[in-house]
């Protein structure tokens, strides 16, 4: 004998709505992101030959600039109203 619940019986099973946070990746963010990366292996290498000046001006533009940037870029919008 099985009991069924009342009030669970003929609900339907909604999906639950995806939410659009307007974050959208595109070639320009993956273009930004990769030079990025670049510099940071290029300010890694740098540090490794001993330089001072050069590595650190690399490792802070690739950390605190591109990186960020290539997270925060947006593609244009071809919906209106917004």
């Amino acid at each position: 004998m099985s009991t069924v619940r009342p009030g669970v019986r003929g609900r339907v099973q909604r999906k639950p709505v995806e939410v659009d946070m307007g974050f959208s990746w595109g070639v320009l963010n993956t273009l930004v992101l990769g030079v990025g990366i670049a510099m940071l292996v290029a300010g890694y290498v740098a540090l490794s030959k001993g330089s001072t000046t050069l590595a650190p001006v690399l490792l802070v533009l690739g950390y605190c600039g591109l990186i960020p940037t290539a997270l925060l870029i947006r593609a244009k919008s071809r919906v209106s109203g917004e």
